[in-house]
């Protein structure tokens, strides 16, 4: 199907309002001291971004093996968009009170990101968009068979242990980026971790895409 400008537009609209709620998330975590409740709370990012259809490059890039090449255009303006929302969400925060706190604490975690090994970066940028994928196709399977519990279940859990792993999530990171004030220097680290969460985000339907139909009896 033919993608046309009001598609794309219709795109980054939503991929905004996913990098301002991940701006929400991200400024919860780091403004949380109990890491595990701060982790829990930033799910709720991602649980509204899938409840309201919204656009997140790390939920959509997964799914570029199961979709035509045009696809691939859709993700990369859905990123475009969520650093979009991202940078809004950080500037306006920067005029709060917190403001100050914040770019603190986003200082620090980009300190310790920045700075790792290029292949520390991709590495933990796989597992994060393994992870990703795993909590929006959870989300769309739950949402099925209406499984409440099971698509709540489903979809934080996997969102709070790439954070409290330390996993590399692109978009979130992206906000991070701004909160900190260390755009551009740190873009070459964003587009390492864009790439790391592509091939894990993709790592799991490559392999169904390529291995027989398993029977009804899973392990």
């Amino acid at each position: 199907m033919e993608k046309t400008g009001k598609f794309y537009l219709n795109v980054i609209l939503n991929a905004i309002l996913s990098g301002l709620m991940i701006g929400v998330g991200g400024a919860v975590y780091l403004l949380c001291e109990n890491k595990i409740a701060g982790s829990f709370l930033f799910s709720f990012g991602l649980f509204t971004i899938i409840q309201r259809g919204f656009a997140l490059y790390t939920g959509k890039v997964g799914y570029i093996p199961e979709n035509p090449p045009v696809y691939i255009a859709e993700v990369l303006v859905t990123f475009i968009g969520n650093m979009l929302g991202t940078g809004l969400a950080a500037g306006l925060m920067h005029l709060t009170r917190f403001g100050s706190a914040l770019q603190e604490k986003a200082s620090a975690s980009m300190a310790v990101k920045s700075g790792d090994t290029v292949a520390s970066q991709f590495i933990l940028g796989i597992f994060c968009g393994m992870l990703m994928y795993l909590a929006v196709d959870n989300g769309k399977e739950c949402r099925k068979k209406s499984a409440d519990a099971s698509f709540v279940f489903g979809t934080f859990v996997p969102v709070m242990v790439f954070i409290i792993c330390g996993f590399n999530h692109s978009v979130a990171d992206t906000f991070y980026m701004f909160a900190a004030g260390t755009f551009p220097e740190d873009m070459l680290y964003i587009l390492i971790v864009v790439a790391g969460n592509a091939l894990g985000g993709m790592l799991i339907p490559l392999v169904k895409k390529i291995t027989p139909k398993q029977s009804d009896n899973k392990a």
